[in-house]
């Protein structure tokens, strides 16, 4: 069989059952598991299937995927990203770190760092900042989203007001052509939105496959932002909208 008729028919097993796993693949085609990653990451380049820890899934616009399969989607270029940004993150400053796996490697790469205080509506990135003895954690409160351990909702919202912070360090699920962030759900939209508000600067840290994904609800655009972490150049409109809009983009590695 050649890698044509096998990538068509991984879109067939996945139509029909939402998800493939490498291993039910390489035995289903008699092939190595190599041979199966290395279609996996066509099927992901092409926008048709989406990459998890073991497989793939069908994208979506409408839902996210589940918690841990995003922790593990490009765990080596989230910590890139992280890396780059903690460098510009100053010692001494207040900053607020919302809901996301990016952000919660902006947490570990902050370890070092003295004298910060750190303002969270995720509880992942709280617990990981316990092992800084040098930082400040001020947990927002909030309705809890157990699936990931986020905070949402009004009295999150209503929580953030009360603040102004140096820095905002933000992610989101899906980043449009045009610049706009995008995320699933609209209770922490408004959130984002908050902390975007109460934000002296604003830092958005997103790896490539956002680029590729699709969700349906708006928390801003990227020309409200004052720098962009990633670890892919992105696309060349993009880069030019930012280049417009002032905005610096920081590409991890480069």
């Amino acid at each position: 069989m050649s890698q044509s008729e096998r990538l068509r028919d991984i879109q067939i097993i996945a139509r029909r059952d939402g998800r493939v796993s490498v291993e039910d693949l390489a035995a289903h085609f008699d092939v190595t598991h190599q041979t199966i990653r290395r279609d996996l990451a066509e099927l992901s380049d092409q926008g048709k299937l989406q990459r998890i820890h073991g497989g793939a899934i069908l994208p979506s616009s409408v839902a996210n995927i589940g918690y841990q399969d995003r922790r593990d989607l490009n765990e080596a270029g989230k910590a890139a990203i992280a890396q780059t940004a903690a460098r510009d993150i100053p010692n001494g400053c207040s900053l607020f770190l919302n809901i996301g796996t990016t952000t919660e490697a902006v947490a570990r790469a902050l370890l070092g760092h003295r004298d910060i205080m750190v303002l969270t509506n995720n509880l992942n990135v709280a617990n990981i900042l316990v092992d800084n003895p040098n930082c400040e954690i001020i947990v927002v409160g909030g309705l809890l989203r157990r699936a990931d351990g986020g905070l949402v909702g009004t009295v999150a919202v209503q929580a953030i007001q009360q603040f102004k912070f140096d820095l905002a360090v933000i992610s989101c699920s899906a980043l449009d052509e045009d610049g706009d962030l995008l995320d699933f759900d609209i209770q922490e939209v408004g959130v984002s939105q908050t902390i975007l508000k109460q934000a002296r600067r604003s830092l958005l840290v997103a790896d490539h496959l956002k680029f590729r994904r699709r969700a349906p609800a708006r928390i801003g655009s990227l020309a409200q932002m004052d720098s962009f972490y990633t670890d892919a150049p992105p696309p060349s409109g993009l880069a030019g909208a930012c280049k417009s809009w002032g905005v610096s983009v920081h590409v991890a590695g480069i």
